[in-house]
C-alpha cells in the first residue's frame, strides 16, 4: 500500500449548533460552500474544534457524511474517529470511510493515562491501521489528552504503510522536526497550530491543520507557498501577523472565540454546545479588534471578489 499524499492547509471545522443544540445543517453547508472558495487543501471534521467529544454517535456520523456530500470531491475531507477503545476506534474508522472520508485522523486513547504506555499505543495504532480502509493520520493532542506521543514512538507508527502522517499539537518543534528527520519519505507531518505552521514547513513539515484556518485560510495557505517558493521573508512576516488571532481562537478562547470569530467575518459560528459557555460582550470587542488588525474581516471580501 502507497503511502497517501496529503499537503497543504486544512481547517479542523466547528460544528454549527442552532439555538436549540441541534446541528445547524442549512448554516453548514453555506460554510462549506465558503471554504470550498479559498486555497484550503481541505478539511478536518470531528477534530477537536467540531466539539467532537460533545456529538452523540449518529451526529458524527451524519456530520461526516454531510461534509463530504457538500465539499468538492476533489479536496480531501478527513473524520476525526479516535475512541477510548481499539474496537470502538475501528468501527467508527470503517464507518467513516463508508461514508466517504479520505482519511482517519486518530486521536489517542487517554482516560486510562497511567495504561498508556508507548507500548500499548504503539498497539493501538497499528490495529487501527490494519483494519482501516482509508489512510491513518495520528494526532497528538498533549494539551487535551494530558499525554504527549513522542518523537520515537511517532517515527516508528511512521513505518506502517497504512499510517501517513502526524498532526502534532504539541509545539515542541524540536520534537517535530525529530519527527521529519526520523520518518520514511513521503510521511506527512502536519503542524497542529497556527503559533508554529512556518517552523514546521521549515524543518520540512508539508502543512498543517490549524484552527485559525477556518478564519484566515488564505493567510495561512500563503505561508506554505511562500516558505515553498524560498520567499521565507514574506512568509515570515504572514507567520508574524497571524499570531494574535491565532491565539485568540485556540488557547485564549478556544471554541468559543472561533465561533464568535466565525459569525464576525461572515461565516456561521453559531453557540458552543454546553458545557462550553460562549464569550461575553468585552471578550467579543477585543476578538473584533483582534481580527480586524489580522485582516480577517476583510477575508471574505477577498474570497467574494473572486480572489
Amino acid at each position: 500500500m502507497a503511502k497517501a499524499k496529503f499537503a497543504g492547509v486544512f481547517a479542523p471545522i466547528p460544528t454549527p449548533f442552532d439555538e436549540g443544540g441541534e446541528i445547524a445543517y442549512g448554516p453548514l453547508r453555506q460554510n462549506l460552500a465558503r471554504w470550498a472558495g479559498t486555497r484550503l487543501a481541505g478539511l478536518v471534521v470531528l477534530g477537536s474544534n467540531g466539539e467532537f467529544a460533545l456529538l452523540d454517535p449518529d451526529e458524527k456520523e451524519a456530520l461526516v457524511g454531510f461534509v463530504r456530500e457538500h465539499f468538492p470531491a476533489d479536496r480531501p475531507v478527513i473524520a476525526g474517529t479516535g475512541c477510548e477503545s481499539t474496537r470502538a476506534t475501528i468501527r467508527f474508522t470503517r464507518r467513516a470511510a463508508q461514508l466517504g472520508a479520505d482519511a482517519a485522523l486518530v486521536l489517542n486513547p487517554y482516560y486510562y493515562k497511567g495504561s498508556m504506555t508507548d507500548a500499548a499505543l504503539k498497539r493501538f495504532f497499528l490495529e487501527v491501521a490494519e483494519a482501516s480502509p482509508i489512510p491513518v493520520m495520528v494526532y497528538n493532542m498533549p494539551r487535551n489528552t494530558g499525554l504527549n506521543l513522542s518523537a520515537g514512538l511517532v517515527v516508528e507508527l511512521a513505518q506502517h504503510p497504512n499510517i501517513v502522517g502526524v498532526k502534532d499539537s504539541s509545539g515542541n518543534i524540536v520534537q517535530i522536526s525529530e519527527i521529519v528527520a526520523g520518518a520514511p519519505e513521503g510521511f506527512a507531518v502536519f503542524a497542529g497550530s497556527g503559533s508554529f505552521l512556518l517552523p514546521t514547513i521549515l524543518m520540512g513539515g508539508v502543512g498543517g491543520t490549524l484552527a485559525v484556518a477556518n478564519v484566515l485560510p488564505n493567510q495561512c495557505a500563503d505561508i506554505v507557498s511562500l516558505a515553498g517558493e524560498g520567499r521565507l521573508e514574506e512568509a515570515r512576516v504572514l507567520q508574524l501577523g497571524i499570531l494574535e488571532a491565532n491565539a485568540a481562537v485556540t488557547s485564549r478562547w478556544g471554541i468559543a472565540g472561533l465561533k464568535a470569530a466565525l459569525d464576525m467575518i461572515g461565516y456561521y459560528g453559531g453557540p458552543p454546545r454546553p458545557p462550553i459557555l460562549p464569550l461575553g460582550e468585552a471578550e467579543r470587542s477585543r476578538l473584533r479588534e483582534i481580527l480586524r488588525q489580522a485582516g480577517a474581516l476583510g477575508e471574505m471580501e477577498d474570497v467574494e471578489g473572486g480572489r
